[in-house]
């Protein structure tokens, strides 16, 4: 089944582009109602790649035109729409402001992202299972040190000997997603068919999940880092 393309406008019955802020036949703002994506709210295509200044431009002129003092006379069916189209400009500007929830937004709207936290963390990515085993026994060894009275130096040398691995696996998937990102922009721009756009996804997601698993582990380290503090 195709996506709707219009909206109807409750003040005229008029039909209008899904994606449109105001009727334009007579020129109320439209109810929330039915509507695409953040991506499409904003004017932008569905790409990963976003021009900051760009971003700011499109938020900040829609904020003046949804801001609800220029609806403080208007009916009560107005007022309510000028309040939904801002909250919900503020939630698309703050996920797509940053790349990390940007790729996050993407595989949710594309249907490809985890269902909740729990099937998300739900397994050691195998590429990741090395690392984790190597880091859990060292973890294990700096909590008996810790705990059996070693000075400081002796076991925060260690973690921080054990967080460089770690960290350098992060930056190399952060350096991934970014290639993956621009190989997703380059599919979407060709108009490429849906086996590549959806292997495409299907890697940026392995990625996500693997940059997101990586991010516990550091925040796991740090932890340890500042038990003892």
């Amino acid at each position: 089944m195709s996506s709707p393309t219009l909206q109807v406008c409750r003040e005229c019955g008029g039909g209008a582009p899904v994606d449109a802020h105001f009727c334009p036949q007579c020129s109320k703002i439209l109810t929330l109602g039915r509507h695409g994506d953040y991506f499409a709210f904003l004017g932008l295509p569905r790409k990963l790649g976003i021009d900051a200044e760009d971003l700011e431009q499109r938020f900040r002129g829609l904020s003046r035109k949804f801001h609800p003092d220029y609806f403080y006379n208007a009916a009560p069916a107005e007022r309510r729409a000028s309040l939904e189209r801002s909250s919900y400009l503020n939630d698309a500007y703050r996920t797509l402001k940053q790349p990390i929830t940007r790729i996050e937004y993407l595989l949710q709207v594309e249907g490809l992202a985890p269902k909740n936290p729990q099937e998300a963390s739900r397994q050691v990515p195998p590429a990741l299972l090395e690392e984790v085993f190597a880091l859990n026994e060292e973890l294990d060894e700096i909590r008996d040190l810790r705990s059996g009275g070693a000075p400081a130096e002796a076991w925060k040398s260690r973690l921080e000997r054990a967080r460089r691995p770690i960290e350098a696996k992060r930056v190399e998937h952060e350096a991934q997603l970014e290639e993956l990102s621009a190989r997703w922009d380059a599919l979407v721009e060709s108009g490429a068919g849906e086996r590549d756009r959806r292997a495409a996804l299907e890697a940026l997601r392995d990625r996500f999940l693997e940059r997101n698993y990586i991010t516990n582990l550091l925040a796991g380290i740090e932890r340890e880092l500042n038990a003892a503090l």
